[in-house]
């Protein structure tokens, strides 16, 4: 019995591994993506039996999927050990919801946007670039808190002196710090510029200095902070892979080892049955 367990789990585990099923998968995923666009257009109406039941075959495909995953597990709480799995079991689990006339029936398709995601948990390079913008993220919180910072001193300032040009843009801080939100994006800032330069000249200082500081200097530090957890990251891969490699060497010369210390007792064995048999011999003739 557990001889036939462990067959069906290394089957499991050879499917799980197989290119080929990886790609169907990714494939599935494409599909579900493009059937969720699909239902956005009004034109796709009268196919929508035809987009329901490829909906409830790419879902039953996903739990078919998940289940060869969790099975090809030594234990099932393996499976749960890795975020992805189990990032990917609440997708799974979530798409399970009917779509239907009922009140669940826009939660059901929120939920199933999500699926889309899955991709990233299939791709070890999307894994890393997901990994690397969460890990980067509390960094970045100081870099967002020093902007923030700075568009407030600028906001103050720039209430402060344009009010009068324009109350709309200008009126208060809150309303200057979505105006300097547009001006950081640069949507028609020389607009905003122009029409203070009419009643402060200078007022091009103002404007210069806060891109500088914003679009420059802010938004480098965070690609370079991006960067630098990347960086980190795919060398954290290169070293498990390195380890991997050396432990699998390691366990293929304790195999050739055990190996050799087989023989050696075969060949002791054999030795002492040679003697054993001439010893009778020599005996039988006398």
């Amino acid at each position: 019995m557990n001889t036939q367990l462990l067959t069906w789990r290394d089957r499991f585990e050879r499917i799980r591994a197989n290119k080929i099923f990886e790609t169907v998968v990714i494939a599935i995923i494409i599909v579900s993506a493009l059937l969720i666009g699909a239902k956005t257009y009004e034109e796709t109406s009268r196919f929508h039996y035809w987009l329901l039941a490829l909906d409830m075959a790419v879902t039953v495909f996903f739990l078919v999927e998940i289940l060869i995953r969790m099975a090809a597990e030594k234990r099932l709480r393996d499976f749960f050990k890795q975020g992805w799995n189990v990032f990917d079991f609440l997708i799974v689990t979530a798409s399970l919801i009917p779509v239907g006339e009922s009140d669940m029936v826009l939660l059901a398709r929120l939920l199933r946007i999500f699926r889309v995601l899955r991709l990233v948990s299939m791709i070890p390079e999307l894994r890393m670039l997901m990994a690397a913008l969460v890990k980067s993220i509390p960094r970045m919180g100081y870099v967002a808190l020093l902007m923030f910072i700075i568009f407030y001193i600028y906001a103050a300032i720039g209430s402060f002196l344009f009010a009068d040009v324009d109350d709309y843009l200008w009126g208060n801080i809150a309303v200057a710090m979505l105006t300097l939100f547009r001006i950081a994006t640069f949507e028609d800032w020389t607009d905003i510029m122009y029409a203070t330069q009419e009643d402060f000249s200078w007022s091009w200082l103002y404007y210069l200095t806060f891109i500088f500081l914003t679009a420059f200097i802010f938004l480098n530090m965070m690609i370079g902070i991006v960067l630098d957890v990347m960086q980190k990251e795919s060398m954290a891969i290169e070293l498990e892979s390195g380890e991997g490699e050396a432990a699998e060497i390691q366990g293929l010369r304790g195999d050739v080892r055990e190996l050799r210390e087989q023989v050696t007792r075969l060949e002791s064995l054999l030795i002492q049955q040679n003697e054993a048999s001439s010893s009778r011999r020599l005996t039988d003739e006398s």
